[in-house]
Protein backbone atom coordinates (compact mmCIF):
# COMPACT_ATOMS: atom_id res chain seq x y z
CA UNK A 1 0.00 0.00 0.00
CA UNK A 2 1.85 3.13 -0.75
CA UNK A 3 2.39 5.63 2.14
CA UNK A 4 3.15 9.54 2.09
CA UNK A 5 5.54 11.04 4.60
CA UNK A 6 4.35 12.76 7.84
CA UNK A 7 5.41 15.08 10.17
CA UNK A 8 3.84 16.73 13.77
CA UNK A 9 5.30 19.44 15.52
CA UNK A 10 4.25 21.52 17.95
CA UNK A 11 5.35 24.91 19.24
CA UNK A 12 7.86 22.85 21.33
CA UNK A 13 8.90 19.40 19.75
CA UNK A 14 8.94 17.54 16.33
CA UNK A 15 6.90 14.57 17.70
CA UNK A 16 6.57 12.37 14.60
CA UNK A 17 8.58 11.92 11.45
CA UNK A 18 7.94 8.98 9.36
CA UNK A 19 5.75 7.24 6.35
CA UNK A 20 2.24 6.65 6.78
CA UNK A 21 -0.79 5.37 5.10
CA UNK A 22 -3.43 7.44 6.38
CA UNK A 23 -3.82 10.65 8.56
CA UNK A 24 -7.30 11.30 10.11
CA UNK A 25 -8.28 14.17 12.38
CA UNK A 26 -10.49 16.92 13.13
CA UNK A 27 -10.41 19.93 10.79
CA UNK A 28 -12.08 23.36 11.59
CA UNK A 29 -14.33 22.32 8.74
CA UNK A 30 -15.08 19.00 9.52
CA UNK A 31 -13.36 15.16 9.55
CA UNK A 32 -9.95 15.12 7.48
CA UNK A 33 -9.12 11.52 5.76
CA UNK A 34 -5.63 12.04 4.20
CA UNK A 35 -4.06 9.37 1.89
CA UNK A 36 -1.42 9.46 0.06
CA UNK A 37 -1.99 11.41 -3.32
CA UNK A 38 -4.31 13.64 -1.65
CA UNK A 39 -5.15 17.77 -3.05
CA UNK A 40 -2.68 19.78 -1.68
CA UNK A 41 -4.69 21.74 1.22
CA UNK A 42 -4.23 23.62 3.83
CA UNK A 43 -6.90 23.94 6.97
CA UNK A 44 -6.78 24.82 10.61
CA UNK A 45 -7.50 21.55 13.01
CA UNK A 46 -10.02 21.71 16.13
CA UNK A 47 -8.73 20.47 19.57
CA UNK A 48 -8.83 16.65 19.47
CA UNK A 49 -7.49 13.50 17.85
CA UNK A 50 -5.11 12.36 15.19
CA UNK A 51 -4.30 9.32 13.98
CA UNK A 52 -1.85 8.15 11.84
CA UNK A 53 -2.20 4.68 10.44
CA UNK A 54 1.64 3.28 10.36
CA UNK A 55 3.21 1.39 6.72
CA UNK A 56 2.48 -2.29 8.85
CA UNK A 57 -0.80 -1.07 9.65
CA UNK A 58 -0.65 -0.47 13.47
CA UNK A 59 -2.23 3.08 14.50
CA UNK A 60 -0.35 5.73 16.65
CA UNK A 61 -2.69 8.81 18.09
CA UNK A 62 -1.44 11.98 18.98
CA UNK A 63 -3.36 14.90 21.04
CA UNK A 64 -3.81 18.38 19.04
CA UNK A 65 -5.16 22.02 20.53
CA UNK A 66 -5.36 23.30 17.19
CA UNK A 67 -3.24 24.41 14.20
CA UNK A 68 -2.75 23.86 11.02
CA UNK A 69 -2.86 20.76 8.63
CA UNK A 70 -0.87 21.14 4.98
CA UNK A 71 -1.21 18.69 2.62
CA UNK A 72 0.92 17.77 -0.42
CA UNK A 73 1.03 14.90 -2.70
CA UNK A 74 3.59 12.91 -1.19
CA UNK A 75 3.75 14.89 2.05
CA UNK A 76 1.69 16.08 5.22
CA UNK A 77 1.93 18.28 7.83
CA UNK A 78 0.82 19.09 10.71
CA UNK A 79 1.36 21.87 13.10
CA UNK A 80 -0.09 22.23 16.10
CA UNK A 81 0.06 24.91 19.27
CA UNK A 82 0.44 21.78 21.49
CA UNK A 83 0.71 18.07 20.55
CA UNK A 84 1.27 15.24 22.72
CA UNK A 85 1.38 11.44 22.27
CA UNK A 86 -2.14 10.19 23.73
CA UNK A 87 -0.04 7.28 25.60
CA UNK A 88 1.44 10.89 27.67
CA UNK A 89 -2.45 12.36 28.44
CA UNK A 90 -3.16 12.42 31.82
CA UNK A 91 -6.65 11.56 32.59
CA UNK A 92 -6.88 13.36 36.12
CA UNK A 93 -5.33 16.69 34.79
CA UNK A 94 -7.40 16.88 31.86
CA UNK A 95 -10.58 15.88 34.23
CA UNK A 96 -9.31 18.86 36.86
CA UNK A 97 -9.04 21.24 33.75
CA UNK A 98 -12.38 20.39 32.17
CA UNK A 99 -14.35 20.89 36.19
CA UNK A 100 -11.77 24.01 36.71
CA UNK A 101 -13.14 25.57 33.37
CA UNK A 102 -16.61 25.11 33.58
CA UNK A 103 -16.64 26.74 37.62
CA UNK A 104 -14.74 29.69 35.78
CA UNK A 105 -17.89 29.76 33.05
CA UNK A 106 -20.14 29.61 35.90
CA UNK A 107 -18.45 32.51 37.68
CA UNK A 108 -19.65 35.81 36.64
CA UNK A 109 -16.77 36.87 34.85
CA UNK A 110 -15.82 39.39 31.94
CA UNK A 111 -16.48 37.86 28.04
CA UNK A 112 -12.38 37.65 27.39
CA UNK A 113 -12.64 35.48 30.86
CA UNK A 114 -15.46 33.45 29.53
CA UNK A 115 -13.98 33.25 26.21
CA UNK A 116 -10.60 31.87 27.87
CA UNK A 117 -12.32 29.32 29.98
CA UNK A 118 -14.28 28.15 26.87
CA UNK A 119 -11.13 27.65 25.23
CA UNK A 120 -9.93 25.74 28.56
CA UNK A 121 -12.91 23.31 28.35
CA UNK A 122 -12.72 22.83 24.75
CA UNK A 123 -9.10 21.37 25.18
CA UNK A 124 -10.06 18.83 28.35
CA UNK A 125 -13.14 17.60 26.79
CA UNK A 126 -10.67 17.25 23.25
CA UNK A 127 -8.17 15.17 25.47
CA UNK A 128 -10.74 13.02 27.00
CA UNK A 129 -12.28 12.54 23.85
CA UNK A 130 -8.39 11.40 22.67
CA UNK A 131 -7.77 9.18 25.71
CA UNK A 132 -10.90 7.11 25.37
CA UNK A 133 -10.35 6.52 21.65
CA UNK A 134 -6.76 5.38 22.98
CA UNK A 135 -8.50 2.92 25.49
CA UNK A 136 -11.54 2.54 22.11
CA UNK A 137 -8.58 1.57 20.28
CA UNK A 138 -6.33 -0.81 22.15
CA UNK A 139 -9.39 -3.13 23.41
CA UNK A 140 -9.90 -4.14 19.54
Amino acid sequence: MATMRCEIVSAEESLFQGDVRKLSARGTIGELGILPGHTPLLTGIAPGSVLLEMEDGTEEIFYASGGYIEVQPDMVTLLADTALRAKDLDEAEAELSRQEAERAMNEKVTEIEFTEAASRLSQAMAQQRTMEELRRRRGR
